[in-house]
């Protein structure tokens, strides 16, 4: 494929991403973020940067987004169907509500523009090493020329259905997710307080069945105090909202995600909703009157 591809968003997840695509697609890349570091960080990697996305939406034929909020994919697919050509395939990679991809993905074919939901899962460690989950949704054939560049960046690459379906995949992903973190939190607070040794109940149980990815990963974090965040709790916090909402239009309750939902607004009400996500043992530390190290 010899496509010039575009990059809208280069943080935490979305700069390794971005370099895997630039390292392994054999296609140029133009990256653009709002920080200037960001955007300098990709050039330094061998990539095209720019401060604006004008050029992006007139030279690139496929444009990757990978944002923080709904707002700013709804901004940004918005000002690629202004501006841009018909043809142009959107790919977003962000964790975007199903309904906004639902509303945006038939302006865009009324454009000649295809808008394809591709969400991941796997955190920094897996953008880094190119080992993502991908979920995608919306037109098989547009997804079938753009899945070649999505195993650039994982390892895993599932169309999930009609546009949207992406989306819901991942809210189903993050609610698991969710319920993990809030889960190991509370039994590791519980056990410092039952006077065990963290460090050792980690090592004792991590080969069983409680094993997980967020216990391998999280709790060595909570352990040595590191909350630098590499997935922080404010990103999970608007998807577990979006899965809220869905499942009110949807008419069912979602009980267990409900509560990761209190815990993440405690967070945000104490200021601490850009850490990451393994500070959310803080709620359980601060309610039982210990400290998880």
């Amino acid at each position: 494929m010899s496509k010039t591809l575009g990059y809208i968003g280069m943080g935490v997840m979305g700069f390794p991403m971005a370099s895997n695509l630039l390292k392994k697609s054999g296609c140029p890349v133009i990256g653009f973020d709002v920080f200037e570091q960001a955007r300098q960080r990709f050039i330094d990697a061998g990539g095209q940067a720019v401060d604006n996305t004008d050029e992006i939406i007139d030279k690139c034929e496929i444009i990757f987004l990978c944002l923080p909020s709904n707002e700013l994919v709804k901004s940004n697919v918005e000002a690629i169907l202004e501006k841009g050509k018909a043809g142009t395939i959107i790919v977003d990679m962000g964790s975007t509500a199903p309904g906004i991809i639902r509303e945006l993905s038939p302006k865009a074919a009324e454009k000649g523009i295809t808008l394809i939901d591709s969400p991941v899962s796997g955190g920094e460690t897996g953008a880094i090493a190119g080992t993502l989950v991908i979920m995608c949704g919306g037109d098989k054939a547009k997804f079938d020329e753009v899945e070649p560049l999505l195993h650039c960046m994982g390892s895993t690459v599932t169309y999930m259905g009609q546009s949207g379906c992406g989306s819901v995949a991942k809210l189903a992903n993050n609610m698991i997710v969710g319920c993990n973190l809030i889960a190991v939190s509370e039994a590791f607070a519980f056990a410092k307080k039952a006077g065990l040794d963290p460090q050792v109940l980690f090592d004792a149980i991590k080969g069983g069945f409680a094993q997980n990815a967020v216990m391998d990963i999280k709790v060595p974090k909570i352990i040595s105090r590191d909350f630098t965040p590499s997935a922080r709790i404010a990103v999970h916090y608007k998807d577990i909202k979006n899965a809220m909402q869905l499942a009110d239009e949807m008419g069912v309750e979602i009980p267990a995600s409900k509560l990761v939902y209190d815990c993440m607004h405690q967070m945000d009400e104490w200021g601490e909703i850009n850490l990451d996500q393994c500070a959310l043992v803080h709620v359980f530390e601060k309610a039982m009157d210990v400290e998880v190290k």
